[in-house]
């Protein structure tokens, strides 16, 4: 029986395939979301740079039968919950990559059996609740068969793998070998790469700070930089009146539209999970800094959980 994958963000396809190409799946169709260009873009441009061995990609709105293993991007979308609690459960279950929520999964999966499988800021009805309350009961249930798995590039805390491993989920970690042997990608023109961010777009992080940070890179050298698929419509604006700033708008994650980094090119971003990928991807080679976000840049919605958590998780404990 063939293997399937719901994908909902590019990072998941991403996952879906390198989990393939790693052999923790077996032929496997990967079912693609529809509505989101940038997860399209990515799609396609998998196709046109050549899929793993014995994998399809399907645009449907449909996640479709679990298969014999079943490989989910969004433990937290509610789509997912609903089959996991609507079919007959596979015979295993691959948690794949899905940046900060991986790790916030795990934690949960490590908490007590009637703990609701929702996301870090979630505000849910009684309802939700409960429903992510019994798909989070049924996925401890088969943890303890030895039926799930979580795959991931993250490097996760050596706290939390002990209490994964005790609640029987064991992680396994990848270092992106299919993009690795992906055909090389053109280098970035300019040294210095800005990734952009959402934490302005979302409200948590001053546009004005965050633009003068930007004009204070810029003053010392033309920038590539590349927008985040949330960035702040008007943060684009300006930024495409600055000759000293070149914006690459390609609709694709970093781990693919970086892929040609070398040792003479620098990355910057605020708190990413994309500054890990390009770590694990890249190895010791472009420098790939991670710039804390000073106290004054934070406003009223970021509180100090979500501050020192999107920090700490990225950037290291020097941030908190």
């Amino acid at each position: 029986m063939t293997d399937l994958a719901w994908a909902e963000s590019p990072l998941q396809l991403l996952s879906a395939l390198e989990a393939r190409h790693a052999g923790l799946l077996g032929p496997v169709e990967v079912r693609v979301r529809p509505g989101s260009d940038a997860l399209h873009a990515t799609a396609r441009e998998a196709i046109r740079l050549g899929l793993p061995p014995k994998t399809t990609l399907t645009f449907t709105e449909r996640i479709g039968r679990t298969g014999a293993a079943w490989a989910l991007g969004d433990a937290f979308s509610g789509r997912a919950q609903g089959r996991m609690l609507l079919s007959r459960a596979p015979e295993r279950i691959v948690l794949l990559d899905d940046g900060l929520a991986t790790l916030h999964l795990l934690g949960l999966l490590c908490g007590p059996w009637k703990q609701p499988l929702l996301r870090a800021r979630a505000r849910p009805g009684a309802v939700r609740r409960g429903f992510s309350a019994l798909a989070g009961h049924r996925l401890r249930a088969l943890a303890r068969q030895g039926r799930v798995t979580a795959f991931t590039g993250l490097p996760v805390p050596a706290q939390l793998l002990a209490r994964t491993r005790r609640v029987g989920v064991p992680v396994i970690s990848h270092e992106f070998s299919w993009l690795r042997a992906l055909p090389d990608e053109p280098p970035p023109v300019r040294r210095c790469v800005v990734l952009g961010t959402s934490l302005v777009a979302n409200g948590l992080v001053d546009r004005g700070a965050y633009l003068g940070w930007l004009g204070g890179i810029t003053e010392e050298e033309p920038v590539a930089y590349y927008p985040h698929r949330r960035e702040c419509p008007r943060v684009l604006a300006l930024l495409r009146e600055d000759p000293a700033v070149t914006l690459v708008e390609r609709d694709l994650p970093v781990e693919l539209s970086l892929r040609g980094l070398t040792p003479e090119h620098r990355v910057l971003s605020l708190p990413s999970t994309a500054l890990t990928s390009l770590r694990v991807l890249h190895g010791p080679g472009p420098r790939i800094e991670g710039v804390g976000v000073p106290a004054a840049w934070w406003t009223e919605r970021a509180d100090p959980a979500l501050r020192t958590h999107l920090s700490v998780s990225v950037l290291g404990p020097e941030f908190a």
